[in-house]
């Protein structure tokens, strides 16, 4: 079994209608999905005016997944700026059975004040909260020292790390922007996060996570050797037509059978609460 927990369908580039990239529709993914191999998708919200023009919001995810209910699971995903943001997760939970909370992309500081009553709610209701971390959303510092403090002040939340300002803190000389090529450096926060907290989990999507598996291969191994049981394949497709790397690289991933069947489909099967 192979489960992509990263994937979003709306409307992501109005900006360039009517000729330019599209969005799929639930059907084009499904065709997508069966083209490669994968059994089930996660499907992510979008609502952040910092990071794309055009929004996928809950609602739409959950008419999505009920349309292939045996093959998409949905989140919530709402802006921390709004009101009543835990009135709308306890809703989207008890009444639409949403299993998650993302992709968080808000222009805020990761400990931002009103992030927090969000990590409240995903703990209560056992969601994994996902978040991307780049150089204007979710940020942090060198070192993820804001990420570190919500670990442990939220141990029961857990948090599912993706984004080019997530993977590059994979390296002690982290840079805190792109994809940076090349070895990567003893030290890296994320190795000392992983250890330390067992509320992190991460989200292999994206030309992020795929910069971070393949740049530095010595290292990566000894890396899904310490970390396997809590990395989730994932590839972050949302374009018609999108080349994704990601699953040729699972694919030709030289790791055991369990390992394997771990970061394909059993990690996120755990951390979802959902048994098939």
């Amino acid at each position: 079994m192979l489960i992509d927990f990263h994937v979003h369908l709306g409307n992501s580039f109005r900006n360039e209608y009517p000729n330019g990239r599209r969005s799929p529709s639930v059907h084009q993914l499904i065709d997508w999905m069966d083209r490669n191999g994968i059994d089930l998708a996660v499907l992510l919200p979008l609502e952040s005016p910092e990071v794309v023009p055009g929004y996928y919001l809950s609602e739409q995810a959950v008419a999505d997944r009920d349309t292939y209910g045996e093959r998409l699971i949905a989140f919530c995903c709402f802006d921390p700026r709004m009101r009543s943001v835990p009135e709308l997760i306890d809703r989207f939970v008890e009444h639409y059975g949403v299993k998650g909370f993302g992709e968080a992309l808000n222009g805020l500081a990761f400990d931002d004040e009103r992030n927090r009553p969000i990590y409240d709610k995903c703990a209560e209701h056992g969601l994994p909260y996902l978040f991307d971390m780049g150089p204007g959303y979710c940020w942090d510092e060198v070192g993820l020292p804001r990420l570190q403090r919500m670990l442990g002040q939220f141990p029961d939340c857990r948090f599912v790390g993706h984004g080019p300002g997530f993977w590059t803190a994979i390296s002690g000389d982290d840079p805190r922007q792109g994809y940076p090529p090349g070895p990567i450096a003893p030290g890296g926060a994320i190795d000392r996060l992983m250890a330390d907290y067992d509320n992190l989990w991460l989200d292999l999507s994206a030309g992020s996570g795929f910069n971070a598996m393949t740049r530095d291969p010595d290292f990566v191994a000894g890396f899904i050797e310490r970390h396997w049981r809590r990395m989730l394949f994932a590839t972050d497709y949302f374009i018609v037509n999108q080349d994704v790397p990601n699953v040729a690289w699972f694919a030709n991933l030289d790791v055991s059978e369990e390992m394997r069947a771990a970061i394909g489909a059993g990690n996120a099967l755990r951390l979802l609460g959902v048994s098939l």
